[in-house]
């Protein structure tokens, strides 16, 4: 008998079936694996340009909504004046329309917004930490070295010292900015537009105002300060005080006297003023830019003014931390290292990190905390004391980003009266002179509050900080050039805590024998020979 045949293609599948799963068994598994870890990679790419576009969708929508609001608010003030409720043509010109400076807007602090970001609210914990551990190695150090626990801060005592001069010098400034240049401007605006010599009034009230606030205002608080022989921070504290009286009184009268000259009174009428109440207020607002009118707030937030005056005291005890832990070791004179080359750089590149942790530490304390806490006793609702200028790829931007309150009376009064003067023809000049200007205000203090000439960040500000002015500019996009930014920032905050420790400490082991001119701008630590 014959056995019945099986179909070729039947045949063919049973015996070529068990192969290819013999084969393709672990070719699948492997195959399955690659496409699980391909998808893993896959979904973590995802999620990284899902984070990627959510930040700059966020960053530019939040620039868009700025730029809206703004542009609304212009909008609204180019067509009705602020200034006694009397409105403005729209037809007017445009140079009129849009000559109206500075526009307030309700909007909080950059770092208020941020800190609502639980990962930007770590940074600020980690820095709370760090103060904790100085804290702690400063009291481990007493304990071992002395036996016992020591919470003297005897040098916040001392830099503080004499608060009761502080505080009459500051209610003369203070009565003085708040009623003499008010007082003239009502006798000069009462006068104004029925004297038959206007310029002569305008130059006669100007060059006696000027007169008496070089004397009150200029010559006065110097005297206090040398006088009274005040300790570092009870000089800045009169002389800043000083400033920012000057810079008010002029935003107050520079404000409102072209407006009173404009507006002409009716026949009968007498002028408008501004009300003392506002020049009052802004006496204490702040911001440097005076409006008879602010943005103002419903209600003040006590458990937020509670906060931020803890953290301006936490500030203060960061800073004498610092002071006590990393920069008082390394140039007391006891160290008994000889000067050379090698002990210089080295002591620089130590001054990197007080150095940095000061600035910041200045940056947060001042423009965000203290503003902040007077900005809500004020209910001021303006809260833009700074930008984000931590990202900043040019040095340009960072001047505009890092004190908006100064930069905004800079380019208000400086810049744009400069090119006014020279009908727009001189904007470089224009640019020069206010950090010009701003480096010499900076110096002057520094000067005064450390009691020596020592014009470092004159030089580092006004002439290497114009250079990267111009070499680092708005047109430098990329992170590398925020990289160089920083650098830059370590480096000359280390240059000049190093300097101006060295000059600290020279002055008091190389006292002056003379007080001729070049004896006191000469600095100390050039020539004194003690032993570092």
């Amino acid at each position: 008998m014959t056995t019945p045949e099986t179909p070729n293609g039947v045949v063919h599948r049973n015996i070529k079936a068990p192969q290819s799963e013999e084969i393709s068994g672990p070719a699948a598994g492997t195959r399955n694996n690659m496409s699980d870890e391909d998808l893993r990679q896959w979904q973590k790419h995802a999620q990284r340009v899902k984070e990627k576009v959510l930040e700059q969708v966020q960053v530019q929508l939040s620039d868009l909504l700025d730029q809206a609001l703004t542009e609304t608010v212009e909008s609204f003030t180019q067509t009705q004046a602020t200034f006694n409720g009397k409105t403005t043509s729209k037809s007017a010109p445009r140079s009129q329309r849009t000559d109206d400076g500075k526009v307030f807007v309700a909007r909080p602090s950059l770092l208020d917004e941020l800190f609502e970001i639980n990962h930007i609210r770590t940074i600020y914990h980690m820095f709370i930490a760090v103060l904790l551990m100085f804290g702690l190695s400063t009291l481990a150090v007493d304990y071992i070295d002395q036996g016992r626990i020591v919470l003297e801060f005897d040098l916040l005592f001392f830099a503080f010292g004499k608060l009761g001069a502080v505080v009459w010098a500051w209610a003369v400034m203070f009565l003085y900015t708040l009623l003499v240049p008010y007082l003239t401007l009502v006798i000069w605006g009462s006068l104004y537009h029925t004297c038959p010599s206007k310029l002569g009034l305008s130059l006669g009230t100007g060059l006696i105002l000027s007169a008496v606030q070089t004397y009150v205002l200029g010559l006065f608080p110097i005297f206090v300060v040398v006088q009274y022989q005040l300790p570092p921070a009870s000089r800045f504290i009169v002389i800043l005080e000083q400033i920012r009286f000057l810079m008010k009184s002029y935003s107050f009268i520079r404000e409102t006297g072209p407006v009173i000259m404009r507006n002409t009174p009716k026949e009968g009428e007498s002028p408008r003023f501004p009300s003392l109440s506002s020049y009052l207020y802004f006496l204490f607002c702040p911001t440097l830019i005076y409006r008879e009118s602010y943005p103002r707030n419903t209600h003040i937030r006590w458990k937020y003014v509670g906060i931020t005056t803890g953290m301006i005291f936490g500030c203060l005890f960061y800073a004498y931390f610092i002071l006590v832990r990393l920069c008082v070791p390394v140039f007391t004179p006891e160290t008994k290292q000889p000067f050379s080359k090698r002990t210089m750089v080295l002591a620089v590149f130590h001054s990197i990190l007080p150095g940095i942790m000061l600035l910041l530490l200045c940056f947060f304390a001042f423009l965000h905390c203290w503003l902040n806490l007077f900005g809500e006793l004020l209910r001021f609702a303006d809260r833009m004391f700074y930008k984000d200028w931590w990202n900043s790829t040019s040095f340009a931007n960072y001047y505009r980003t890092w004190n908006v309150v100064v930069h905004d009376w800079l380019y208000q009064y400086g810049y744009r009266d400069f090119l006014w003067l020279s009908k727009k023809k001189f904007r470089t000049a224009a640019m020069l002179s206010v950090f010009i200007v701003s480096a010499v205000v900076h110096e002057y203090a520094l000067a005064m509050g450390f009691g020596f000439f020592y014009p470092v960040l004159f030089f580092l500000f006004g002439i290497f900080g114009v250079v990267f002015n111009f070499a680092m500019n708005d047109k430098r996009q990329s992170p590398v050039y925020n990289v160089l930014m920083w650098a830059s920032l370590f480096l000359g905050q280390g240059v000049q805590v190093c300097l101006y420790s060295q000059e600290w400490y020279a002055q008091i082991h190389c006292p002056r024998t003379e007080n001729s001119f070049w004896e006191m701008v000469t600095p100390r630590s050039w020539s004194c020979s003690y032993q570092r």
